[in-house]
């Protein structure tokens, strides 16, 4: 009867810890993809006052925009807006861009085809259907600090 219990009691505890699915890795989708923006939110930090933050919900017509980001470290801006025909979209021009994505930092940057500077943002989620970029944006006052998050939705492809 007793090897019975230690027998048991060994089972218990390599079921409740041996068997244990703890995997710390988080899966995370890949960036690569096509991305609806849906919204954002522009945030901005001035040196010794309280954060601002302003939501922008996009109007049917900026729905349509993509950012399609390739395997291949190259992507695509497609920016559609409101027109001053009611009703009506103004598809904008493509901006094209090459991006660096640091995994382990997620940290995203950004070169736009005929911008210097690039783009810097970081990944505030990434999973199969939701990404929020958070977009560094440069001021021309050193004391205030503005970053714009978008939030997009995955294109099924």
């Amino acid at each position: 009867m007793k090897k019975l219990a230690l027998l048991f009691a060994g089972l218990s505890l390599f079921v409740a810890t041996g068997c244990s699915s703890s995997n710390d890795d988080v899966m995370e989708a890949p960036l690569v993809g096509v991305w609806q923006p849906t919204k954002e939110v522009v945030t901005t930090v001035k040196t010794g006052a309280d954060p601002v933050s302003d939501a922008i919900t996009y109007t049917d017509c900026q729905k349509q925009s993509r950012w399609k980001f390739n395997s291949d470290g190259s992507g695509k801006r497609s920016d559609v807006g409101d027109s001053a025909t009611p009703g009506q979209c103004s598809p904008q021009p493509d901006k094209n861009f090459t991006y660096t994505y640091d995994k382990s930092g997620k940290s995203v940057q950004m070169k736009f085809q005929g911008i210097v500077e690039p783009v810097n943002a970081k990944v505030a989620t990434l999973n199969a259907t939701t990404l929020n970029l958070a977009v560094r944006e440069e001021t021309q006052d050193p004391t205030v600090y503005k970053t714009r998050t978008y939030t997009f939705t995955r294109i099924p492809q």
